[in-house]
C-alpha cells in the first residue's frame, strides 16, 4: 500500500525555518519523483519543489528558489523541505505527492499525503 505522510508543519516569524519530511513506503523513489506543493488559502494548488532519482534532478518555483532545498534520504525512505528565510506568503498547506515525473502539475499526480500546514507571521 502506497502511503506518504508529511510532518514539521507549524507557526514561524518571517524569517525563520522549517524542515518538512515525507516518509514514504509503498514504492521506490527510483521509479517516481516526488514533488511538494502547497495550497493557501483562495488559491490554487501550486508545485513548490521536485526531487527525481531516475532523471537525477530537483525543481524549485521562482518564488522559493534559492531559499527552499529539497533532498531524499533513502536510506529513511523519507524526502524533506527544508524552508529557509521564510514569508508570511509560504503560508499555506504543504502536501508531498507522487508523480511519474517532476512535472509540478497536479493534475498529474498519482498519489497525494494528507498535508502539513505551515503559517509564517509577519
Amino acid at each position: 500500500e502506497v502511503q506518504l505522510v508529511e510532518s514539521g508543519g507549524g507557526l514561524v516569524q518571517a524569517g525563520g525555518s522549517l524542515r518538512l519530511s515525507c516518509a514514504a513506503s509503498g514504492f521506490s523513489f527510483d521509479d517516481y519523483a516526488i514533488t511538494w506543493f502547497r495550497q493557501a488559502p483562495g488559491l490554487e494548488r501550486e508545485g513548490v519543489s521536485c526531487i527525481s532519482n531516475t532523471d537525477n534532478i530537483t525543481y524549485y518555483s521562482e518564488p522559493v528558489k534559492g531559499r527552499f532545498t529539497i533532498s531524499i534520504d533513502n536510506a529513511k525512505n523519507t524526502v524533506y523541505l527544508q524552508m529557509n528565510s521564510l514569508k508570511p506568503e509560504d503560508t499555506a498547506i504543504y502536501y508531498c505527492a507522487i508523480q511519474d515525473y517532476c512535472s509540478g502539475y497536479a493534475p498529474q499526480v498519482n498519489y497525494w499525503g494528507q498535508g502539513t500546514q505551515v503559517t509564517v507571521s509577519s
